[in-house]
């Protein structure tokens, strides 16, 4: 495989490093058959390529083989958010079958984990992930990594991240505190749900640590990764 730098320029954070520890931990005990991860959210700007990238990251720090498929075939961020400075194919390419599987993956600069770009923009993403060769290929890279997660676009406005489920043992749901409210996100949940594939829990983003009382002193926890039915709703 090819190898690709990419830069993580976000300034360290205390509250959001140990929140992302914690989601590992959740991760890990979800059980030795849940690889393959769809990580997505209700709508755009929610943080869930910054959560992908960092969970994967930290998982692969631990020793796990990492494999991190950005499927987000509409507007991908990943090459300009971490400064990728060459050239890279990605997944668009490789299912509507204008590059073969060598082509398709890279090594990134941070110790076993590897990245599959989502490729170039496309006005049929959703077929593109319905075909055959999509779900062959989660088969196939399931034989070589302990985890694949999958960015997907939101599913709150757009399919193409329920299709994506049906071929995925989990899902985490980001949700931007304040943001979303419980109604569109139990929708969306259903959404997925209905596609077989199994809810792990929620991430709840973006939370004003100084602002909120109640979250800082309940802790860390709950105030990033519950599960999304528990919440209230407002």
């Amino acid at each position: 495989m090819k190898k690709v730098t990419m830069k993580d320029v976000r300034k360290p954070d205390y509250y959001y490093a140990e929140a992302i520890k914690t989601l590992q931990t959740n991760i890990n005990f979800a059980g030795k058959d849940v690889k393959t991860i769809l990580i997505t959210s209700c709508y755009p700007n929610e943080g869930k390529s910054d959560i992908a990238f960092s969970l994967a990251r930290e998982i692969a720090a631990s020793g796990k083989r990492v494999m991190l498929l950005d499927a987000d075939l509409r507007k991908s961020s990943y090459v300009g958010r971490y400064h990728v400075q060459v050239k890279v194919s990605g997944l668009s390419q490789f299912l509507s079958g204008q590059i073969g599987v060598g082509d398709l993956m890279y090594t990134t600069n941070f110790e076993n984990l590897d990245m599959i770009f989502a490729g170039p923009s496309v006005p049929n993403p959703t077929a593109l992930l319905g075909e055959e060769v999509f779900e062959t290929l989660l088969k196939k890279l399931r034989e070589y990594y302990d985890y694949i997660f999958i960015d997907t676009p939101p599913v709150g406005s757009l399919i193409d991240a329920a299709i994506v489920a049906e071929k995925c043992d989990g899902a985490i749901f980001v949700v931007e505190s304040e943001a979303v409210s419980y109604k569109v996100a139990k929708k969306a949940v259903a959404q997925i749900e209905k596609s077989g594939c199994r809810i792990l829990g929620g991430v709840l983003n973006k939370v004003d640590m100084k602002k909120d009382k109640y979250y800082y002193y309940k802790g860390r926890y709950h105030t990033y990764y519950e599960k999304i039915e528990n919440k209230q709703e407002d």
